[in-house]
């Protein structure tokens, strides 16, 4: 019942040449299948965008070729082969038609183009750290997403600038609608399992705050600006789905303009570096096959769900998720169990053995307190020969509980998943990928319950 068996080169760049732009299919939200098509590449100039303004409308079609060749332009090389791809214009990714060795360096971004949460103290000083205070007075937890926070507003300075902005063939090329639990509405909230909606609801929590401290004035922002919330909310968006986090020589965010079109994998083929001078270098670190997509890793690729919280997308190559256990969260804190370890295999049902732990020790501090302390124990110090002494003598009311809850999720998941089918998309776009998430988590949970039955 308990077992289950489960360098980068340095980049030294040539003289700035310029490449074609092309443009091709790209994956699905779901997942990257099939050939993709190229398309006739359209003309692009710097100047007559058609306003100052970028133009937060959903349905805005986003310029990612005028901003591909302004990259090259500011020194953004790629090297050959490696091309821009989109489905349908509103996603979009990056892949080679050319083989990359394991190794090879496949793209640079200056560090002139690199947006760095540090720079961004030293731009506005004073006046950040007055919100950042008062960011931090609300929920002194929020002092880890200051690198965030400080990104957030240097995205709604550069769009304050409009075309005087050097960002702003970049911002016009990102996305105007997201699909994560900030952009979430209430109606969706209403159709996400319990675990899903914890971690949108924390995000949504996080942007209510900063949108507080932002408020407050003191950031040097017109405040038609920091009060129009589609604009606050797209600026959130977009720091927050498209940074990279390094730790030396100090903990920051940045955003590489063009490594943001790198897509999710469990099983990344590149990674995004900087050197000491602020550059950024993505490195090959698989031998890439040619038609392949360019990928790094978002998160953990054992939990979807987090994944599915914060960039709203969900992956189609997670092998386990979460077993929805959040009634049991006491539990887990207490053995000091992680998310990561209570999982269900996607593609058998099968069920890791610390989820055996955590239902276990729940039933006996309901029943039998002393047995509780000792199972405990043995939980701290790995013993494994007196763990499995009490789950072989309480097995069958363990597994009852586990049936208890499996059922209880599917008969919540189906409920959850109707509900969402019955919207309107016009109004209510997210719903295909809310729904995907929940027929993931059902069809995991069938193979599990069915796992679960053939036990007794």
């Amino acid at each position: 019942i308990l077992s289950w068996a489960t360098t980068a080169a340095a980049f030294s760049p040539p003289s700035l040449r310029k490449t074609h732009i092309s443009r091709s299919q790209h994956e699905p939200r779901v997942g990257y299948a099939g050939q993709v098509r190229r398309l006739s590449p359209l003309s692009v100039s710097y100047s007559g965008m058609g306003g100052t303004a970028i133009s937060l409308d959903e349905w805005t079609e986003r310029d990612v070729y005028s901003m591909e060749e302004w990259a090259q332009t500011y020194g953004v090389q790629k090297i050959d082969g490696v091309e821009l791809y989109t489905a349908d214009g509103e996603d979009w990714q990056l892949i080679t038609n050319s083989y990359v060795q394991a190794g090879s360096s496949v793209l640079y971004i200056p560090s002139n183009l690199v947006l760095s949460s540090e720079d961004v103290v030293r731009e506005f000083g004073q006046d950040l750290e007055l919100s950042e205070n008062a960011l931090v007075q609300m929920d002194k937890g929020q002092k880890k997403r200051l690198p965030l926070f400080r990104l957030m507003v240097k995205i709604l300075g550069e769009y304050e600038k409009g075309q005087d902005s050097q960002w702003y063939l970049w911002l016009n090329s990102l996305p105007r609608r997201f699909y994560n639990g900030v952009s979430m509405t209430d109606a969706c909230f209403e159709c996400l399992p319990p675990y899903a909606a914890v971690l949108s609801m924390n995000e949504r929590n996080t942007y209510s705050r900063f949108v507080n401290a932002i408020r407050k004035g003191w950031v040097p922002i017109g405040q038609e600006i920091i009060h129009d919330d589609r604009v606050v909310k797209w600026a959130y968006n977009v720091a927050l789905t498209r940074f990279t986090e390094v730790w030396n020589p100090v903990r920051q965010k940045l955003i590489a303009p063009m490594t943001d079109m790198l897509n999710h994998s469990s099983e990344p083929n590149v990674e995004v570096t900087f050197d000491d001078l602020g550059n950024c270098i993505v490195n090959a670190i698989a031998d890439i096959q040619p038609g392949s997509p360019l990928t790094i890793s978002l998160g953990d690729p054992t939990n979807p769900t987090p994944l599915f919280a914060q960039y709203g997308f969900l992956a189609n190559d997670c092998k386990t998720i979460f077993c929805k256990a959040i009634h049991l969260e006491e539990q887990i804190i207490d053995l000091g169990y992680d998310f990561k370890d209570l999982l269900f295999q996607t593609e058998t049902g099968e069920i890791a053995p610390k989820v055996w732990d955590i239902f276990l020790y729940k039933l006996l501090q309901d029943n039998d307190f002393e047995a509780a302390n000792q199972f405990y124990v043995a939980c701290k110090t790995d013993d494994e020969e007196t763990k499995q002494q009490y789950h072989d003598y309480y097995f069958p009311y363990t597994l009852q509980e586990l049936k208890n809850h499996v059922y209880s999720i599917l008969g919540e998941v189906d409920q959850l998943t109707m509900k969402a089918q019955s919207y309107d998309l016009e109004t209510h776009p997210r719903v295909p990928v809310i729904v995907a998430h929940n027929d993931l988590v059902r069809d995991t949970f069938v193979m599990t319950q069915q796992l679960l039955e053939s036990m007794g």
